[in-house]
């Protein structure tokens, strides 16, 4: 009766039907608790777990002899330590390094690196491809490229070549440039704010708005000096 689960030699076709279901059901379980993240990007994390509960949940749906159990218990586990890992990653910054590749600029100020290209084992035809894809056939409309954390190239134009607003008639804006990362999640990312300002200036504007660096869920800034804010929710200053 319930060769289905425990697994039989002869195992009639219905049973891969349920077996199918089942797993279907059970994969699809586990990626709504996962949350979206698993599902949104594809990076080291969310790839090796993919392909071992594929691997693991797979071998039942052809090999009728085979226990539901265990496979059920091993891609639990699975899935587990996977949710671990996300949330140590989302807590612990530094870990997050470890297991998460972080962007990578490849086009600087119009000009292709090639150092960086090497490293990111990102050949000219795929760069070129990466830029057509992102709408851009002239490379002299590039101000930064840069391979994200999913391996996808990501475009920031020229402040020239993006679509005019009314601030912009009115007056004449310095390059934005790439804009990095000086707080994240109540931190200081020191060696982003080394490389464009102090941290000294970074206090102080967050000092105007009525804010300490604790309260600041994410604080970035471009080369233009334009800086955004986002502070946590549990912060009491609003400005």
């Amino acid at each position: 009766m319930l060769d289905f689960w425990t697994g039989n030699q002869s195992l009639p076709i219905y049973g891969f039907f349920i077996r199918a279901v089942i797993i279907y059901l059970y994969i699809f379980t586990i990626v709504k608790i996962l949350g979206q993240r698993s599902m949104g990007s594809i990076d080291p994390l969310d790839f090796i777990f993919g392909v071992v509960i594929g691997d693991i949940l797979g071998e039942p749906l052809t090999d009728g002899e085979l226990p539901l159990t265990g496979p059920f218990a091993a891609a639990a586990t699975i899935g587990c330590i996977h949710l671990s890992l996300s949330f140590i990653a989302l807590k612990t910054p530094r870990f997050r390094r470890v297991i998460e590749n972080e962007p990578l600029i490849i086009m600087k100020h119009g000009m292709i690196l090639h150092e960086q290209l090497k490293k990111s084992k990102v050949t000219l035809e795929s760069l070129l491809m990466g830029l057509r894809l992102n709408n851009v056939s002239d490379l002299t409309e590039v101000d930064y490229a840069i391979i994200e954390m999913n391996g996808q190239i990501s475009v920031i134009k020229k402040d020239q070549y993006n679509p005019v607003t009314l601030n912009d008639l009115k007056q004449e804006k310095a390059s934005s440039g790439y804009p990095k990362i000086l707080i994240e999640d109540g931190m200081l990312v020191m060696r982003n704010i080394e490389k464009i300002t102090t941290v000294e200036h970074v206090k102080e504007i967050l000092h105007k708005k009525g804010y300490t660096y604790r309260d600041i869920f994410m604080m970035s800034m471009n080369e233009a000096g334009q800086v955004y804010i986002s502070p946590k929710k549990s912060a009491t200053n609003h400005v």
